[in-house]
């Protein structure tokens, strides 16, 4: 791997509700290599989002973010306003999930590109901003660039204002690019045409990606590495084919077994409910869905330990593992 350019440690977040402070991150490790894809998986409200929403500083005054973050060296959290917009777009960027509501709808789409160009290289002439928002959209792949430049958001498609969302996340050429399920919403062939996209973004900038998503077979195709999340934390963690090849934990094996693939006429769904994180269990959140559980399982939060090129928060992991080879 290449050199670490994004560091996450014991990171926790809660947010003050009318109901009482509602812990939707709770002690979370991430590495992030320059050049890596990075899959960030779980399903909704595992708090996927949330901490690297956490980790750019832009979630709202209500939430209390504590822990570490060092991009580049550089602490994030509790640095000043001026310190977190000059690493936002510069050397950390985010494609947002509903690219409609990230982008202004009364602005052109290059005066877009432009304001985040300007933003972080106000030297730069009108002239060469201009032109590199055309190039920058030509590399995102949509087609006639220097005219579409000069048209607005609601004259895009859908997956064009993906590819847009794109250009404005890699004007500055970051080291660091999160794309918060950028495919959502957008029917299976724009999909694979923008995770196309990303790839080649990744490939030709030599940018860390981080893809955050609930789909594994996302993930599957484009990931070097995988964090699996399950109520506010890691449970799981490792390569991509280590994972999909012998997943040691009961969530990230429930997650496989409920895709659909070949030979199996019948998905089989993961029981239950995730917890309620107003009042999050005492041990392993995925207990009470977990058919494997004991009531050790009940009692404290199993930490993350390595097992084989996997590192999995569960005590019952070896156990587990060796009945499915004898099986």
């Amino acid at each position: 791997m290449g050199e670490l350019v994004l560091s996450i440690r014991d990171l926790r977040v809660t947010f003050d509700t009318p109901l009482g402070p509602l812990e939707a991150v709770r002690g979370v490790d991430i590495d992030v290599h320059e050049g890596e894809m990075m899959g960030v998986v779980g399903e909704s409200g595992s708090g996927k989002s949330v901490t690297f929403l956490a980790a750019m500083g832009l979630l709202p005054h209500r939430a209390k973010v504590t822990g570490s973050v060092t991009l580049n060296g550089q602490e994030m959290i509790g640095a000043s306003n001026k310190v977190l917009r000059n690493m936002r777009g510069g050397l950390m960027s985010m494609i947002f999930q509903d690219p409609l509501s990230a982008l202004n709808p009364v602005h052109r789409i290059g005066d877009q590109i432009v304001e985040m160009l300007k933003a972080h290289q106000p030297k730069m002439s009108d002239k060469d901003a201009a032109n590199r928002a055309v190039e920058l959209l030509d590399i995102v792949g949509i087609p006639q660039a220097a005219e579409r430049a000069h048209q607005y958001p609601h004259e895009f498609s859908g997956g064009m204002r993906q590819r847009v969302v794109i250009a404005i996340a890699i004007a500055n050429n970051p080291k660091v690019l999160i794309a918060d399920e950028p495919t959502t919403a957008l029917d299976v062939t724009v999909q694979a045409q923008i995770l196309e996209v990303i790839e080649r973004v990744q490939k030709y900038f030599g940018t860390a990606v981080v893809l955050i998503t609930h789909d594994l077979g996302v993930i599957a195709r484009v990931a070097d590495r995988v964090n699996v999340m399950y109520a506010g934390r890691n449970v799981e963690k490792g390569g991509v084919d280590a994972l999909f090849d012998h997943p040691s934990h009961p969530y990230t094996r429930g997650l496989l077994a409920s895709l659909p693939h070949e030979g199996v006429e019948r998905l089989t769904p993961i029981i239950g409910f995730p917890p309620n994180m107003l009042t999050p269990p005492p041990g392993c959140g995925f207990a009470p869905r977990c058919s494997h559980a004991t009531d050790a399982c009940l009692v404290s939060l199993p930490p993350l330990r390595a097992f084989g090129d996997l590192e999995t928060a569960c005590i019952r992991a070896e156990e587990l593992v060796m009945k499915a080879g004898l099986s």
